[in-house]
């Protein structure tokens, strides 16, 4: 996993819940990084699945729920560092669309070594978008911080339900319809 995600994800823990915070989920996870990322190396998956379990434990929310929290900041955070991507759209269903075809290519020239999910879509209108959501990793949670964070973006709502179909969240279905602007 890219180093970028690391470094965004402990800027996120020490926005939301303090640098002390850090401190005790990086020295609990026992981590062979040691906590200390670059954001162009890469790093295990399952050092950013210690600093989840233990943020978790430290904080008492639901791994769940932190990685969808995460999902909203990565948004911001990206949007912000790469903000030529976002603006040659302009709806979210639009951007959301096009993950595969330009956004996950621009992600792929700039980290080649990125594990991305895939995301294939079963169907599109003007204001809804249904989509499968497949990745070895499950962070489908992630997915759908991004998913709502892109409308926020655009300042607009949608309704965002997922189907498991797989039990692990390496396969998800995402239904999202645009509430009214």
């Amino acid at each position: 996993m890219k180093g970028i995600v690391f470094t965004e994800f402990l800027e996120m823990v020490e926005t939301q819940f303090g640098l002390e915070t850090v401190d005790r989920i990086i020295e609990k996870s026992d981590l062979p990084s040691e906590g200390i990322y670059t954001s162009v190396a890469t790093y295990e998956f399952n050092e950013m699945v210690a600093l989840i379990t233990h943020l978790s434990e430290e904080v008492n929310l639901p791994a769940g729920d932190l990685i969808y929290a995460f999902g909203l900041y990565l948004f911001t955070s990206l949007s912000k560092a790469h903000p030529e991507v976002i603006q040659s759209y302009r709806s979210p269903i639009a951007l959301l669309y096009s993950i595969e075809d330009h956004i996950h290519v621009h992600v792929k020239k700039l980290y080649p070594e990125a594990e991305l999910p895939s995301f294939k879509i079963l169907e599109k209108t003007d204001n809804s978008l249904s989509m499968i959501y497949t990745s070895t990793r499950g962070l489908y949670r992630l997915a759908e911080g991004l998913i709502e964070k892109s409308f926020e973006h655009f300042n607009g709502k949608a309704s965002i339900t997922y189907e498991l179909l797989k039990d692990d969240g390496t396969e998800v279905k995402f239904d999202i319809v645009q509430n009214g602007q």
